[in-house]
């Protein structure tokens, strides 16, 4: 009788099948728990968005809108607030940055990652290293050089500072291309691939996954940015949707459920990426894990 035997016949005992039941009620115990947790706040803020403010006042903060009205959704886009107009700024923000940081940042990863240059290692660890200055340290010499330059409420100084590459996804990159089989980067080079047609037609299709991910968390972290377009660009017609979300309310007074409305708004977009992407994403970290 093998050890594998005598270990499938305990595992059939009550006593076995308790264990296995209590360890498996305390996992999905944890798990509905941590849903709620992350869940919660969407849902607060999807059932307040559909309430008046009289129900805000006086019902429960998750109770279900009784009626349902969508006036928050309608004066949000009224003359009023004009939440297209930041909607639309943010829009645009979001897809140069994430077209120059994706671009330079694959560039960067396969120069450190497959070229050989004097010095290349120590000046990507020294480039690596700037992910341990915290952001808000460079806000003050990042401003004085915008507005020393005329950028202040401009577009450009909204992209300027962050649409060539990001210290994490290029060295996230550069570990994801520096697995790529020699071999087959070697085929390429026989048949006549040169260092771009290698870069665009093999590197690239075999790291999808990867750059799906990077592309998703660059769009949440860019359409979520608040301090930088508040400081730099603080002129209404330039206003990103964060910031217009937090201009909704006051000091002293606020119409919570208009703020709910817009973070509505704000939060649908990124949600819907993810559905698209959760495949590409799970995938980058089964492929990362076996690498």
């Amino acid at each position: 009788m093998t050890s594998a035997t005598v270990r499938t016949r305990g595992d059939r005992t009550p006593s076995a099948r308790a264990s296995r039941l209590l360890a498996n009620t305390l996992t999905y115990t944890f798990l509905i728990a941590g849903a709620a947790l992350m869940l919660g706040p969407f849902l607060f803020s999807l059932l307040t968005s559909l309430k008046t403010p009289s129900q805000f006042n006086t019902t429960w903060p998750v109770s279900l809108p009784d009626p349902i009205t969508t006036e928050n959704f309608t004066s949000l886009f009224s003359e009023e607030y004009n939440f297209v107009v930041p909607i639309a700024v943010t829009a645009q923000v979001v897809l140069v940055l994430v077209a120059g940081q994706m671009l330079c940042s694959i560039l960067a990863a396969y120069a450190f990652a497959q070229l050989d240059f004097p010095g290349r290692d120590t000046l990507f660890w020294v480039y690596v290293a700037t992910l341990m200055i915290p952001a808000v340290v460079t806000i003050i010499p990042l401003y004085s050089m915008m507005t020393s330059l005329d950028l202040k409420n401009t577009f450009l100084g909204l992209v300027l500072p962050f649409m060539f590459g990001s210290p994490y996804a290029i060295f996230l990159l550069r570990e994801n291309f520096r697995s790529t089989p020699a071999d087959v980067l070697d085929a390429a080079t026989i048949d006549g691939a040169g260092v771009w047609r290698r870069l665009w037609q093999i590197m690239v299709p075999m790291n999808t996954p990867i750059l799906a991910t990077l592309l998703l968390i660059t769009v949440v972290t860019q359409w979520n940015n608040f301090l930088w377009p508040l400081i730099i660009a603080p002129a209404q017609e330039w206003n990103v949707i964060t910031v217009a979300t937090a201009a909704l309310q006051t000091q002293y007074a606020g119409n919570w459920t208009l703020v709910m409305a817009a973070t509505t708004i704000a939060i649908a977009p990124l949600v819907t990426l993810f559905i698209i992407f959760q495949k590409q994403i799970t995938s980058s970290l089964g492929v990362t894990g076996v690498r």
